[in-house]
């Protein structure tokens, strides 16, 4: 997001983030000791992974994090707009009449559910132009029932790396057929996968591979292929291209998941649980299957094996999501657009 953003010649971007590398026209503004506490964060898992591990971590972790932005809010006063990742980093905004984009994710719905945190984010809009964007549009009731009446909610797909087009797809046709999961370990991102899979792939006639870092105890059994974390360059380079799809059976309350959008932009078809993050993504029995039974996850293992069925699937995702997400650019070009309006309005007042 960052990069693209950093190729639109008419934005100077200031950026308070974690370390990393940033576009070159980009300005960091995060001090080195804020820079080492949210690499810290990002290590451990990030806010929400912290805040769902318990204990005084829990508790003093997002209230650090908000008190470090605040001192950053109003440390740089020469902004034109705020475009701002996540409800929470919204709270601590200063009341500067400044205009606001808030990107959210199907986890920031629960933050909603927190005592007094709906009057404490319409506070900080009153008196701004604010517009908030999900990612995907089964977020839209719970946010326009919350903010409608003072904000503007429009859904903003996130783009897709030209990396993930780019993949040319090769998959197995003999067994063992593989099939990959990428997700965080925790038991609502696993959801029945294990029970489901178990009689499936336990033969050998199948591989279950399994990518993702431990972020919750959870016992992998011995069948699965479990290779941790796993880079994105090594998923499209030598896992995307052989693979016969990806799988993922979450429970979780997630925005538009972005491996998923990753994998059909690589061509492959997907096997998702029937939820409203998957069902926005996936077209079942176009770009892949929707499961809500071990007997339909079991057919749709045996259907999208099939070579011809397999292409034509993969061959319908790469072509959704080229036309529907595009490229982080023409993510960038989306909220570029949004920033004219906020701009625009906020002129007028």
């Amino acid at each position: 997001m960052a990069f693209a953003l950093g190729r639109v010649p008419s934005l100077e971007l200031n950026i308070w983030a974690p370390p990393g590398e940033l576009p070159p026209a980009a300005r960091a503004v995060s001090t080195p000791q804020e820079s080492r506490w949210l690499g810290n964060l990002v290590d451990r898992g990030g806010i929400s992974h912290v805040m769902r591990s318990g204990g005084l971590a829990a508790t003093m972790a997002p209230v650090k994090l908000v008190r470090l932005l605040a001192t950053a809010y109003r440390r740089e006063p020469r902004v034109d707009v705020y475009h701002i990742n996540w409800l929470q980093s919204a709270l601590p905004l200063p009341r500067n009449g400044k205009p606001a984009l808030i990107t959210v994710l199907g986890n920031d719905l629960k933050l909603l559910r927190l005592p007094f945190m709906r009057l404490m984010l319409r506070r900080m809009m009153r008196g701004r132009r604010t517009a908030i964007c999900p990612n995907a549009e089964w977020m839209l009731p719970a946010l326009t029932q919350s903010f409608g009446d003072i904000a503007e909610v429009c859904p903003v797909p996130f783009g897709i790396d030209p990396a993930w087009y780019a993949v040319e797809r090769v998959p197995e046709q003999e067994a063992p057929r593989r099939w990959l999961v990428v997700a965080r370990l925790t038991a609502d991102k696993i959801g029945p996968l294990f029970d489901w899979s178990r009689p499936l792939f336990a033969d050998g006639r199948r591989q279950l591979h399994l990518f993702g870092p431990m972020e919750q105890q959870v016992s992998v059994p011995d069948w699965v292929h479990y290779h941790g974390p796993a880079s994105p360059e090594e998923l499209a380079n030598s896992w995307f291209p052989r693979a016969s799809g990806l799988i993922t059976l979450s429970r979780h309350a997630e925005g538009r998941p972005q491996v998923m959008l990753e994998a059909m932009a690589a061509g492959l078809p997907i096997i998702a649980s029937r939820m409203p993050a998957h069902e926005t993504v996936v077209r079942d029995g176009l770009t892949g299957r929707l499961c809500d039974s071990m007997d339909g996850y079991a057919a749709a293992l045996e259907e999208l094996e099939h070579p011809h069925a397999n292409a034509s699937f993969g061959q319908a995702a790469r072509q959704q999501v080229m036309a529907d997400y595009g490229t982080w650019d023409d993510c960038a070009r989306r909220y570029v657009t949004i920033y004219e309006r906020l701009l625009g309005a906020a002129s007028h007042e």
